[in-house]
């Protein structure tokens, strides 16, 4: 899938339904997408809100590249980089529904049932194998690849998840009814 200079909600909604492989040593690993957040710089809850920095610098590169963080003292999030270079925006993946590399996946979780593998999205990236040395890399660099299987019928939006600044806002997209969403 070509990711262009489309805003962070537009190509939040466009991911739904692609399969996102992430292609390691051991093995590939991944799943359709079926829940996502937008983030821009105008947004509050945004690691780009107050400007770029060492830690938020890939999500200033040009869609197609990715950015990962450490989180809560204990997790990974992955995104990718939306829109044109020096824009800070991006969209976080928050689930995915597993196709290829279930048995690894299973591995890396230490989990057997499908929907706790990458139903949130610090379980996606251990999942998947994705680490924050991919940060910054394009996707192709990361040995990430997008591919669109379908295009959901229903898409719901809610408001985003786990967040303390502009809660309310309607940024977080999901396949309505799919079990491994989060």
């Amino acid at each position: 899938m070509q990711l262009g200079f489309d805003s962070a909600p537009e190509t939040a909604r466009q991911l739904l339904g692609c399969e996102l492989v992430h292609f390691t040593p051991e093995g590939p690993t991944g799943g359709i997408i079926v829940e996502t957040e937008a983030y821009s710089s105008d947004d509050a809850a945004s690691h780009t809100y107050n400007g770029q920095t060492a830690r938020n610098a890939a999500m200033f590169k040009a869609g197609g590249h990715i950015y990962v963080y450490f989180t809560y003292g204990m997790h990974y999030c992955f995104n990718i980089v939306t829109g044109e270079e020096g824009n800070g925006q991006g969209v976080l993946i928050r689930a995915l529904e597993p196709t290829v590399g279930i048995d690894l996946m299973r591995q890396r979780r230490a989990k057997e049932a499908l929907t706790d593998l990458t139903s949130g999205p610090a379980k996606l990236v251990q999942a998947l194998g994705i680490t924050i040395a991919q940060s910054g890399l394009s996707l192709a660099d990361a040995q990430i690849s997008l591919k669109r299987k379908f295009t959901p019928k229903d898409i719901a939006v809610s408001p985003r998840r786990g967040i303390k600044k502009a809660v309310d806002a309607p940024l977080r997209f999901y396949v309505r009814d799919n079990p491994f969403v989060s």
